[in-house]
């Protein structure tokens, strides 16, 4: 198995920062991949960000120039730096992983951001 454990999330101003981290462990060892989602109440789920092996990254439009999403390190973990924040961002963030297995996901952590 997989797991991902999410943590980092909290309760900000507008215009604040916040950085994410998502830990791997199981049995995949360093992942070559890793994107966010969010979903807020009453919202669909939506892909926040998305990192891939080789470099590259990808950003919904709502956040670029906001958040940067880095490749996943030698402790297998990944992070989701977000700045300037608005209340807009507010939601639960997941953290997941393509496996050989299908798509693991973390349990996500909450972000709320007053205006």
């Amino acid at each position: 198995q997989v797991h991902l454990v999410e943590s980092g999330g909290g309760l900000v101003q507008a215009g604040e920062s916040l950085r994410l981290s998502c830990v791997v462990s199981g049995r995949l060892g360093i992942a070559n991949n890793m994107a966010w989602y969010r979903q807020a109440p009453g919202k669909e789920r939506e892909l926040v960000a998305s990192w891939t092996f080789g470099g590259s990254s990808d950003y919904a439009d709502s956040v670029r120039g906001r958040f940067t999403v880095s490749r996943v390190n030698a402790k297998n973990t990944g992070f989701l730096q977000m700045n300037s924040l608005i209340p807009e961002d507010t939601a639960l963030y997941f953290c997941t992983v393509k496996t050989p297995w299908g798509q693991a996901w973390g349990q996500g952590t909450q972000v709320t951001v007053s205006s």
